[in-house]
């Protein structure tokens, strides 16, 4: 079966770190455009960051750039982010979603066919 299962979240006080590990089975994928969402209450589930499956490119929403990284390991199916400089703001339910198909709108998640079932990072001192 298709399944993608996030991991890594946790609490953690304004300015520290979190990697999440976003595991694929069922699929390879190093063919999927892979991108992570988060989901704040009371806000819009908002794209956070893309890797394409062609070339590698790498694809950061404004909030989050030049503090998290997404990076993919084909060998161990693992895509990551790695969240440094938290912010409070930073809190939500983090998801990782796949596509096949990469297009310029990489943000849309009504694009992505695969989703993970999310995992809470919290920000607080």
């Amino acid at each position: 079966q298709v399944q993608l299962a996030e991991s890594g979240g946790g609490l953690v006080q304004p300015g520290g770190s979190l990697r999440l590990s976003c595991a694929a089975s069922g699929f390879a994928l190093d063919y999927y455009v892979i991108a992570w969402f988060r989901q704040a209450p009371g806000k819009e589930r908002e794209g956070v960051s893309c890797i394409s499956s062609s070339d590698g490119s790498t694809y950061y929403s404004d909030s989050v750039k030049g503090r998290f990284t997404i990076s993919r390991d084909n060998a161990k199916n693992t895509v990551y982010l790695q969240m440094n400089s938290l912010k409070p703001e930073d809190t939500a339910v983090y998801y990782c979603a796949a596509r096949y198909f990469f297009g310029p709108r990489w943000y849309l998640d009504h694009e992505y066919e695969y989703w993970g079932q999310g995992t809470q990072v919290t920000v607080s001192s």
